[in-house]
């Protein structure tokens, strides 16, 4: 699970919004691989946000940067041994 408290509206949107576009998910895992064979040690999310606009013909319509720590979370949580790979910060209450 991506959210400590899913009971938000940002996290309910992120929610909806990853079921209609599973492969964003996806690509920000093979993105994430990429990037960590190249030799990278940290990978930023914004980062591969903007990289993942430019490689998408039409963009993804809805992919909002308020995701990114989600995307993050949840990639953690898939791949725990990545897990130093993302800088997490501590989460503001809703």
């Amino acid at each position: 699970m991506c959210c400590i408290q899913c009971n938000t509206a940002a996290c309910e949107q992120f929610h909806a919004f990853n079921a209609r576009n599973p492969h964003v998910y996806r690509a920000l895992e093979r993105m994430t691989a990429r990037r960590l064979a190249t030799g990278a040690t940290r990978v930023s999310l914004k980062d591969l946000f903007e990289d993942l606009r430019r490689q998408l013909p039409y963009g993804v319509d809805g992919l909002n940067n308020n995701y990114t720590a989600l995307y993050a979370r949840r990639l953690i949580d898939n791949h725990p041994h990545r897990a130093s790979v993302f800088e997490l910060r501590r989460r503001r209450a809703a």
